[in-house]
């Protein structure tokens, strides 16, 4: 591959890596190893055992052919027999013992698993929204999703790969007497058979299931869809039945295709292994007819030589078979430390947050782009949020205010210009203690299947203040609810893991969501539409209700109604990602710009009634 064609490559599969396959062997056998020693005994095994179990009823039939035509005793073929049958009966029971063993690899592949879904959990936000970097997480999935595939397939390789390595030594040494030819041609054969395999191998890797990454994600999100209680109540109000499957079945002509294609791939494949056999025993059996005729072969010798050669070019195959595995296995298991490796380029060690007892924020020139985007959502933002203020953001949709907040949270880094704490980057701080300063309540509110306690604290059972939950929840608008649960803040949520689970109308969840905030106590309190179950009536109370519980803490507001504005110490108004106006309620509405015209539109649902009256909000 030119160097011109590798930088495309590269440039197409930006998250990609590809490692040597012995690093990638040693990388998971190390792992392995660490998950559980034993495993190791199960190798040793394989390697001990497979050859005994592939060579012994082969020079058991020699021995008695050779006691018969000689005619020796009756009670030296019994002896025979009767030993050859404690070895196989000992060589059996281990056996048995390795394939007790599956469990081992599967807690391995399953410790894998927790640290890919810890790494998803703790990448950079920014990833989630990046469609390169979504596939790759998809193929990191494919290789821990199977007993046979990518991780574990590589340790499956190593049990079975050890005793096909003995079983060919043994081969070449038994083989080897008989003549050097004739082994050497069996293993060029059985290469020919290997470079074949893993040619195919190679190609429906990379023109077949790799390209279906994007499909596992598609398939992914529609089965979810079928089955998500989320999207019941829609799904059939709007008859979205018949569009759903048409989709599903449009997105599984692809994966049919690529079915149909791998097979027929694999079927030319699979035809040119069998003529390759064939010529391998033919050219055998030629070999050991003329040994008898011209060279004095023995019955005994012509069964020992029959049976090894077999056994031995199958076992070569099969070695070969196991590069082939190896090589396939490896690239899966790329993809696996592709994305573990990647990640950390958004995870390099910050330093630790110093413990300020108070905190001010600046945005210095913030200009901020999505990936992929032409247009900027955020444009040379200049603005400080003062340690104890509250702030209102406000703003039609889509006029950048979500996109401030996620550069508050740091959930995002500015694509130019720079965030600053107490006068310092905020860059330069670990990601995990910067957002320990935030109490954020978020507009899409998501219930766990925990207890109600831990939807509240959102930790551990045994972490949570019982007594803090039923506060918090008392001061964001549930204080009731606990006497109409049969178990209080014990009671279960959602279905999924509990029969006998509840889940909550909207206006609770946002409830419970401000409950969060209100629980984890952060220096500063972030509300990003939270409310939008509610009507501006009753924003507008939470909001003033909430303002009093947090205190002399800083708080963002932001939202596209004007609730949160009059008790804010500054408000600030963006347009199309700009900050358009900045000051105070009473000092925009004197400019009877952007700000006030918003104002009046929506002031009369901020009085009783108001809602006959008034016109419809101009900003939803």
């Amino acid at each position: 591959m030119g160097k011109k064609k590798k930088e495309e490559e590269k440039e197409k599969n930006k998250f990609h890596r590809v490692y040597n396959p012995l690093s990638n062997l040693a990388y998971v056998a190390v792992r392995m190893v660490r998950s559980d020693k034993m495993t190791a005994f199960t190798i040793f095994l394989s390697a001990v055992c497979t050859p005994v179990a592939a060579y012994l009823w082969t020079f058991m039939s020699k021995l008695v052919i050779d006691v018969v035509t000689r005619q020796d005793t009756l009670k030296k073929l019994i002896i025979i027999i009767c030993i050859t049958f404690v070895i196989q009966a000992v060589a059996t029971m281990l056996q048995s013992y390795m394939w007790a063993q599956w469990w081992r690899y599967i807690a391995a592949r399953t410790d894998l698993i927790i640290k890919k879904n810890l790494k998803f959990m703790t990448m950079p936000f920014e990833y989630l929204e990046d469609k390169d970097a979504m596939d790759c997480y998809q193929k990191a999935c494919n290789s821990v999703g199977a007993n046979n595939n990518g991780i574990e397939g590589m340790m499956h390789f190593m049990e079975g790969a050890a005793g096909d390595f003995f079983v060919v030594l043994a081969g070449l040494l038994i083989i080897g007497t008989l003549s050097v030819p004739v082994m050497a041609g069996l293993v060029v054969l059985a290469f020919i058979n290997f470079f074949i395999k893993n040619r195919t191998n190679k190609i429906c890797k990379a023109k077949i299931w790799d390209p279906l990454a994007t499909w596992w994600r598609k398939d992914d999100y529609l089965m979810r869809t079928f089955s998500d209680f989320s999207f019941a109540k829609d799904i059939r109000m709007y008859g979205l039945k018949d569009y759903l499957i048409g989709k599903y079945k449009e997105i599984n002509v692809e994966r049919l295709n690529a079915q149909k294609n791998n097979e027929i791939r694999w079927w030319i494949c699979g035809f040119i292994g069998n003529v390759i056999w064939l010529v391998a025993s033919l050219g055998l059996y030629a070999w050991l007819i003329y040994s008898v005729v011209n060279k004095d072969l023995t019955v005994g010798n012509f069964s020992l030589y029959l049976g090894s050669a077999a056994t031995f070019f199958s076992f070569t195959r099969s070695l070969f078979d196991r590069v082939t595995e190896l090589l396939q296995r490896s690239r899966e298991v790329d993809d696996f430390r592709s994305f573990m490796d990647i990640v950390k380029e958004g995870e390099a060690k910050g330093l630790t947050l110093p413990a300020y007892s108070q905190y001010e924020f600046t945005f210095e020139d913030v200009w901020f782009k999505y990936p992929g985007a032409e247009k900027y959502a955020l444009e040379g933002l200049d603005l400080t949020i003062h340690a104890g203020e509250k702030l209102a953001v406000v703003g039609l949709n889509g006029a950048g205010k979500s996109t401030f907040i996620k550069l508050l949270l740091r959930l995002y880094e500015p694509t130019k210009g720079r965030i600053l704490l107490n006068g310092e980057d905020i860059s330069k701080y670990e990601r995990s203690e910067y957002y320990k300063l935030f109490s954020p309540v978020f507009q899409d509110v998501w219930m766990y299947a925990f207890p109600l306690k831990a939807n509240v604290s959102m930790k551990d059972i045994d972490e949570t203040d019982d007594d803090r939950v039923r506060e918090c929840l008392k001061d964001s608008g549930l204080g009731d609810k606990e006497n109409d649960l049969k178990d209080g803040i014990d009671t279960e949520v959602l279905k999924v893991i509990y029969d006998d689970g509840i889940d909550f109308s909207g206006g609770e969840k946002q409830k419970i969501a401000l409950a969060r905030a209100l629980y984890k106590n952060g220096p500063v309190v972030v509300l990003d539409e939270p409310t939008a179950a509610l009507d501006a009536l009753a924003e507008a109370e939470l909001y003033e209700n909430f303002n009093k519980l947090i205190d002399n803490r800083t708080a963002v507001y932001i939202s596209h109604r004007l609730s949160s504005t009059q008790f804010c110490d500054h408000v600030a108004m963006f347009v199309e990602g700009k900050l358009a106006e900045y000051g105070t309620h009473d000092s925009l509405l004197g400019k009877g710009g952007a700000y006030s015209e918003m104002f009046k539109v929506q002031a009369a649902y901020y009085v009783e009634g108001g809602e006959e009256n008034g016109a419809q909000e101009a900003c939803v």
